[in-house]
């Protein structure tokens, strides 16, 4: 509702959200694609369809990394960084929100070293999402930054972290935590505690647009994140987001979100209420 409201507003001033969260930055943000482990010969291909698409950073999650052994995730990483190369920007998410995820600490700094040989960007979610301690006292011994907060909801969720400089990115979702305006609440908590934030984005169109807009209207922005292949995102608009040959997303600027529902699509995706 509360992005809904902020697209209203956008369109009754005519201006973009962007410029009514407190002004433009920027005007493209580059994009990481976001998809799922999967086996090594599987991974391979899959990563060369995503680069195909000209996304320059891209972040692989989940299952069965962190599930089998540690020969197995090593094995997945180099996997990973061959088949990409040295210039795309490698983000890795154990998915350690999952419910009974088994590992801890030393775990998490031993795969934190693997994946520094890897040049990994950094490692989202390596703990349970409630350890605290475990996270403070894993960012100060990684040698890859540390990333984590997609399930923490409202601002005051996200103090403790911010104070105890628990992770080095902190990611809320717009569509949980609170909309746009919660959202850019945490930013600028996140700024006063020298904290860098990239928002947490597995969801529609609508919430990457969302999403573009506070990377907008924040000083300093490094990523968006990008599901893909995403029906919800890629066949939800009447123009479709596309990455320029640098890899890069084209922030909107028109009114609002600045973007189109394509109504057949959601009455397919949605069943025709209509």
């Amino acid at each position: 509702i509360d992005i809904a409201l902020w697209d209203l507003f956008g369109k009754v001033c005519g201006q973009p959200v962007s410029r009514l969260l407190g002004g433009c930055y920027r005007q493209q943000i580059r994009p990481y694609a976001s998809l799922l482990f999967d086996e090594p010969e599987i991974l391979a291909e899959r990563l060369r369809s995503v680069t195909a698409r000209e996304f320059r950073a891209i972040k692989l999650g989940w299952r069965p990394f962190g599930r089998r052994n540690s020969r197995f995730d090593e094995q997945l990483i180099r996997t990973a960084r061959e088949t990409l190369g040295p210039d795309i920007d490698l983000l890795i998410d154990a998915g350690g929100s999952e419910q009974f995820w088994p590992h801890g600490y030393k775990w998490a700094l031993r795969t934190s070293q693997m994946l520094a040989e890897y040049d990994v960007a950094w490692f989202e979610e390596p703990l349970a999402p409630d350890d605290l301690e475990g996270y403070a006292l894993l960012r100060e011994r990684s040698p890859v930054p540390i990333a984590g907060g997609e399930v923490l909801t409202r601002r005051q969720a996200f103090q403790p972290w911010l104070e105890r400089r628990a992770v080095d990115i902190i990611q809320p979702d717009a569509t949980k935590c609170g909309g746009l305006t919660e959202a850019r609440r945490i930013a600028w908590m996140a700024a006063d505690h020298h904290v860098q934030m990239v928002s947490h984005g597995w969801n529609t169109a609508v919430g990457l647009a969302a999403d573009l807009h506070l990377a907008a209207a924040m000083p300093v922005a490094r990523y968006v994140e990008f599901l893909t292949p995403a029906p919800y995102i890629d066949s939800l608009l009447v123009e479709p987001f596309q990455l320029d040959a640098n890899g890069y997303l084209t922030i909107p600027d028109r009114p609002g979100l600045g973007i189109e529902l394509d109504r057949d699509a959601l009455a397919r995706f949605a069943g025709d209420r209509r």
